[in-house]
């Protein structure tokens, strides 16, 4: 039997279900049933308010005593819907349901609908109403979600790494895998080129030193250990430490950037296409040119870094050159030196890999190139200061 009220909601139907939203309110014993058809889209917003508040006022307008127990939502003959008319339906739905009444689908609710519920009910989540609200499972989800990508790029950084040791195992048993042209253009971009800037902050950081040193040692009229503060300090760790930063910020972004570009140019995969490993010819003479670079430079900075302090000593403290090469002599122990040398390629290794390693990890986008060259900077800095730290507690360990 149809409901009397129904002629309502259809008044407002258009004569073409397919152009147009179409509902119509029929009664079965105590159940109202909603019956959708036509296209619930943006375009017809202002109509499906309209309609679904017709609906509620023929439903809700009767005597308590005549009015339904439950609402059925029919939505099964509906052309089309966009996420407009489904928060559409779920508003007016909820309504029903604050009314007393109870609201059920008749088959499948519109997939829509799904992802409405799941804005509304985070929206709810953090409602500003209930300041004080704990709500444990999304934190809990974050950490997981975070903890599940860390070991996703751990696993995948091992496997990078086993797989660039095997191919050391074979570029060292056969000379031509080691492709020495690149190698050398390498070494020659990664250290040639980094002199002058190497040089300029090893020069003004020992002068520093040598200066802060210097007002602080007069007051005890030790100004002459302010020759051994700057031979320590350049020899054991400040050279080879700032060289290393400033070639993670010079060659391991210039690594990322490379080789991100060949895999968005998919230059990467015509290299495996024709059968040739990419890790052999992009990650080994980078890693290489690196490890063999970074040593040289920094001798070149442990020598600018003495020269700086040398200068200051003599212009600020009246030091003479014999006298500062004399002490310099008397400051150093045997190891000093090789102290903060060893640490060089270690160093370049960690840059090398972190550098190639987030460039072969560019996927589809510049907006992921520049996330992984920003990534690999930063990642291969913090190796490096952590590699640092690890170092001095050994060489504290071995008393060295």
């Amino acid at each position: 039997m149809r409901n009397p009220g129904s002629s309502v909601a259809n008044a407002a139907a258009l004569t073409d279900p397919q152009a147009a939203p179409h509902l119509q309110v029929e009664k079965q014993g105590d159940l109202a049933i909603i019956r959708l058809s036509g296209r619930w889209v943006i375009d017809h917003a202002q109509q499906l308010e309209t309609l679904l508040g017709r609906a509620a006022v023929s439903i809700l307008g009767r005597q308590e005593s005549i009015r339904p127990s439950g609402v059925v939502l029919d939505a099964q003959t509906i052309a089309e819907i966009d996420l407009t008319g489904a928060a559409l339906l779920e508003t007016s739905a909820r309504r029903l349901s604050a009314a007393g009444l109870r609201v059920q689908w008749q088959g499948e609710p519109p997939e829509q609908l799904r992802l409405v519920r799941q804005t509304l009910a985070r929206e709810q989540q953090h409602d500003p109403a209930e300041p004080f609200s704990l709500d444990l499972v999304e934190p809990v989800r974050t950490i997981g979600r975070w903890v599940v990508e860390r070991a996703h790029a751990l696993l995948e950084a091992l496997a990078m790494l086993g797989h660039l040791f095997a191919v050391f195992g074979r570029a060292f048993m056969s000379i031509r895998r080691l492709r020495l042209p690149a190698l050398v253009r390498h070494i020659h971009e990664t250290g040639i080129q980094a002199i002058p800037i190497v040089s300029l902050i090893a020069f003004l950081i020992s002068v520093i030193v040598a200066y802060m040193g210097a007002q602080q040692l007069r007051r005890f009229g030790a100004e002459i250990f302010v020759v051994d503060l700057v031979t320590v300090g350049v020899l054991r760790e400040m050279a080879v430490l700032l060289t290393a930063i400033i070639v993670a910020g010079r060659s391991g972004s210039a690594f990322a950037a490379e080789i991100g570009v060949m895999k968005l140019n998919e230059e990467v995969d015509a290299l495996r296409a024709i059968g040739t490993d990419p890790v052999e010819v992009l990650v080994l003479p980078r890693v290489l040119g690196l490890v063999i670079a970074l040593p040289l430079l920094t001798v070149v900075a442990d020598t600018v870094g003495l020269t700086g302090g040398g200068l200051l000593c003599y212009w600020l403290l009246d030091i003479s050159p014999a006298q500062y090469i004399a002490r310099v002599q008397e400051a150093i122990s045997p190891t000093t030196f090789w102290v903060g040398l060893i640490k060089a390629p270690v160093f370049a290794f960690l840059i090398a890999f972190v550098g190639t390693l987030r460039g072969m990890q560019v996927r589809d986008s510049s907006r992921e190139l520049g996330r992984l060259t920003t990534a690999a900077v930063v990642e291969s800095i913090f190796l490096v200061i952590l590699a640092d730290a690890l170092f001095a507690v050994i060489f504290m360990e071995l008393d060295l």
